[in-house]
């Protein structure tokens, strides 16, 4: 598990380091670390031809460091400088002590320097700093566009893309790999595609930085957090989770919420709804009933996929609101509850977990994306908050916010979940971690980071390359993607 901290939060942490580290030291111990990490991409640093974008801020500065570093290794560094008045003096007179190459980048010079990039072993981005905002500015996209094909390592982060929205909004950096310096940031999560491999060097911030904007778990937190039964242990002990999903129009949501809650633990699953006949057919070991009233003794429910947001799913819903127990809710669940402020009201402040993708965000939680300027982190804790629950906002990246402001966020390695049903997998599996008696922030982190796994599992089914893989695959494979987070914990 490890923090995201925003540009803001770096910086004050670098400023606090004045009169304890000297002038200097935090961009020399940069610049070693993405010269190690720059040399080890190469394979062999002599002889290899590095050029190096660099703009105005820090990062262009760690990056001329670093290609003197490299030049005294043997490679072939040439600095573009993309404004040339501002580049960092310092880094600057190292390079050229160096008897390293400058390039200032200007009309007469823009072929040229497309020419360097375009034939380069790997190009080093030191266009733009962490405080960076916007799209990349001429002449930096012609210089980006003559490096497809060759190995891009960005400074810190891909220039053009938010430190700390992870946001694009125009001409930006793809990396091959981010060498990152003192933290991680929330674009490493928040836009982990564009990063690539992110590496962290240690320049000594780590006593100023004080607590993240958010967290990120590994497969480690997660198979140490999964519950396991001990010897003690019975069905009943290890949690009963109910599950009212689905109907006669969409079964398969039934089959599939059901169906990964019995895979997600070892204790029971319950299940209440129109879809009873459908549910048993496919998993003999569930106890389906037609009606939650008929559905027995529970500690948690997963409610909402495939119910209908008519007075029937309205119905169902007040039904598991009445258990007065944790719930995940998702899917119809949640647009009855954008409906229904007195829905909301109920909701407030109970072990509740909604699982919204953006357009039901939009619905339950109005304008709050917009008004944190496409900050997905922010707007997930303002939903939080006042909303009273825990919110899973779905996503390539999902962010999982707390209402007292806890924020977890699972970077997904790949795209193979974005398919239909696989939002019924993931709430059938929160619902059982709350049975089991999981915090509902942690049950809907660990069950994302699951449930992504699983799906990456599925998409590898047949081999390599992946291919894609339906829902009812992804959830055939939690079982295996348990048993990876579970290694990984020891």
């Amino acid at each position: 598990m490890h923090g995201l901290y925003t540009a803001e939060q770096v910086r004050a942490a670098e400023g606090a380091t004045a009169g304890t580290v000297a002038d200097g030291v935090l961009m020399r111990r940069a610049a070693g670390g993405l010269a190690t990490h720059v040399g080890g991409f190469l394979g062999s640093t002599y002889g290899g031809r590095v050029v190096l974008l660099v703009g105005a801020g820090d990062n262009g500065g760690d990056a001329l460091w670093a290609g003197a570093q490299l030049r005294r290794r043997g490679a072939a560094v040439t600095a573009l400088l993309l404004d040339p008045g501002r580049a960092h003096p310092a880094g600057l007179a190292a390079l050229l002590r160096a008897r390293g190459r400058v390039l200032p980048v200007q009309a007469g010079t823009l072929d040229a320097a497309r020419e360097l990039v375009a034939g380069a072993d790997v190009v080093v981005d030191g266009i733009v700093g962490i405080s960076g905002r916007g799209p990349l500015r001429d002449p930096a996209p012609a210089l980006v566009d003559a490096a497809a094909g060759v190995p891009v390592v960005a400074c810190d982060l891909p220039s053009g893309v938010d430190t700390d929205t992870g946001r694009v909004e125009g001409p930006h950096v793809r990396a091959d790999l981010t060498v990152t310096f003192g933290s991680r940031k929330p674009v490493h999560a928040l836009a982990a595609p564009l990063c690539g491999p992110v590496r962290l060097v240690d320049i000594g911030l780590a006593p100023y930085l004080g607590e993240p904007q958010a967290w990120v778990l590994d497969d480690a937190d997660v198979g140490a957090r999964w519950p396991v039964p001990g010897p003690e242990d019975d069905k009943y002990t290890q949690g009963v989770v109910g599950v009212a999903a689905g109907s006669a129009t969409y079964p398969g949501a039934a089959v599939l919420a059901a169906g990964a809650a019995v895979l997600a633990t070892s204790g029971m699953v319950r299940f209440a709804g129109s879809a009873a006949d459908e549910v048993r057919r496919h998993w003999p070991e569930i106890v389906a009933t037609g009606d939650i009233t008929d559905a027995g003794r529970t500690q948690a429910w997963a409610v909402g996929p495939g119910i209908g947001t008519g007075s029937a799913g309205r119905a169902v819903l007040e039904a598991v609101l009445d258990r007065e127990v944790p719930a995940c809710v998702d899917a119809d669940g949640i647009t009855l509850l954008a409906a229904d402020r007195s829905l909301r009201e109920r909701v407030h402040g109970r072990p509740v977990v909604l699982t919204p993708h953006a357009g039901e965000f939009a619905r339950i939680a109005g304008d709050l994306y917009r008004e944190h300027g496409g900050d997905r982190v922010a707007a997930a804790r303002s939903a939080a908050s006042e909303l009273g629950v825990t919110v899973l906002l779905k996503g390539n990246a999902t962010v999982v916010a707390a209402p007292d402001g806890r924020v977890l966020v699972d970077p997904a390695a790949d795209a193979w979940a974005a398919t239909a049903g696989s939002g019924d997998v993931l709430t059938g599996m929160i619902g059982a971690l709350l049975a089991a008696g999981s915090d509902p922030w942690w049950a809907a982190g660990c069950a994302t980071l699951v449930h992504a796994r699983a799906a990456t599992l599925a998409a590898r089914g047949h081999g390599l390359p992946p291919v894609p893989a339906p829902a009812s695959s992804l959830q055939a494979a939690i079982p295996a993607a348990l048993s990876r987070v579970r290694a990984a914990a020891g």
